[in-house]
């Protein structure tokens, strides 16, 4: 009789490309970070929770700052995404984009509280690098086209988008640190009124 391989066990043989590796080893960081805290955070702990070893963890990624610098710009692009995701990007005029997408960050505490927690961790440990601000660098280029959408549409007076790309999304890590040290905060309420005074700061005249 020929024995059968069960699906479970094919996939577990597939060789993972180096593209879903690296994320099972991101992911298995951003556990660690987020219920461990980055002084647990070794690569001997995170290759354990990634369920691979160690000397894998360090073929991709060679020491720990890389790891945590990676995990940071691959969590700040899953965020972007999740937001991006959320609000409705061509046919809505920019600045409902720009309320709707400050509302539904202002909800990422309760539904992404992990990936808010392990990045917490990298930007504010002591023992660790600060959160680079590099790491935004595609969320800034995103933000700057939504705004010259916005200008070309007339609905924005003229101004500078990268300043503005730094101060919105500095406005935005503002508001999800304050909801988390104030969780009985009203957060839709909270993300109208910072839309408000926003929006007045890019509105045309």
């Amino acid at each position: 009789m020929i024995a059968t391989v069960s699906a479970d066990a094919q996939r577990r043989r597939r060789r993972l490309s180096e593209d879903e590796r690296r994320a099972q080893i991101i992911d298995g960081c951003i556990e660690v970070l987020a219920s461990e805290g980055y002084r647990h955070a070794s690569l001997a702990r995170i290759a354990q929770v990634a369920g691979v070893s160690k000397g894998l963890v360090s073929h991709y990624f060679t020491d720990k700052e890389a790891l945590m610098e990676q995990t940071a710009v691959a969590t700040v692009g899953f965020l972007r995404g999740e937001v991006g995701a959320a609000v409705d990007l061509t046919t809505a005029d920019v600045p409902t984009v720009l309320r709707a997408a400050i509302r539904y960050a202002a909800r990422l505490p309760q539904e992404h509280s992990r990936e808010l927690r392990a990045l917490e961790q990298i930007a504010h440990n002591k023992a660790a690098p600060r959160l680079d601000l590099r790491a935004y660098e595609e969320t800034y280029q995103a933000q700057e086209k939504l705004f010259r959408r916005g200008q070309q549409e007339g609905s924005f007076r003229e101004f500078d988008t990268r300043v503005m790309a730094v101060t919105y999304q500095g406005a935005i890590d503002t508001m999800l640190a304050y909801l988390d040290a104030h969780p009985d905060t009203d957060a839709d309420a909270f993300a109208d009124a910072m839309a408000d005074l926003l929006l007045a700061a890019m509105r045309r005249p």
